[in-house]
């Protein structure tokens, strides 16, 4: 039997740290990601429940959604200006002493300008990280 525990490690993402190249950009974006492709392969065989599977190593992209802001120094302005560049990024879902913190290296890809009329301009869009993220604490 699988004893399930009473009590899960379960986050909110609230108060999160993000940073790209040292600065942080954590109160103009409403979602951050960091996601691994993981290609798998499966072959059934003529036995019951038979299979090979090959399992290939993870890429990783980083999936944001925010605010652009163009005028203050805000991230859409860093993306826009540092695009094709290759820089450092934190991010931690809990901004707090001993809980998780993801770092690594991102590709910049420059973001989305304009949107709809009456609305806040917004951008959301994927960058690729230069080989596997570090799971550490904050």
């Amino acid at each position: 039997m699988v004893q399930i525990p009473a009590y899960t490690q379960a986050f909110v993402n609230r108060n999160a740290l993000f940073t790209l190249g040292g600065t942080s950009f954590a109160n103009q974006v409403w979602k951050i990601r960091v996601v691994p492709d993981t290609p798998f392969q499966q072959q059934r065989t003529l036995v019951p429940d038979g299979t090979i599977s090959d399992v290939d190593s993870a890429t990783w992209t980083m999936e944001i959604e925010g605010l652009q802001d163009y005028e203050s120094g805000g991230l859409a302005a860093y993306l826009n200006t540092n695009a094709g560049t290759q820089v450092a990024f934190a991010f931690a879902p809990v901004n707090t002493a001993g809980k998780k913190k993801i770092t690594g290296t991102v590709v910049v890809i420059a973001p989305p300008v304009g949107g709809e009329q009456g609305e806040f301009a917004q951008m959301e869009l994927e960058l690729p990280l230069i080989g596997q993220p570090t799971f550490g604490t904050v």
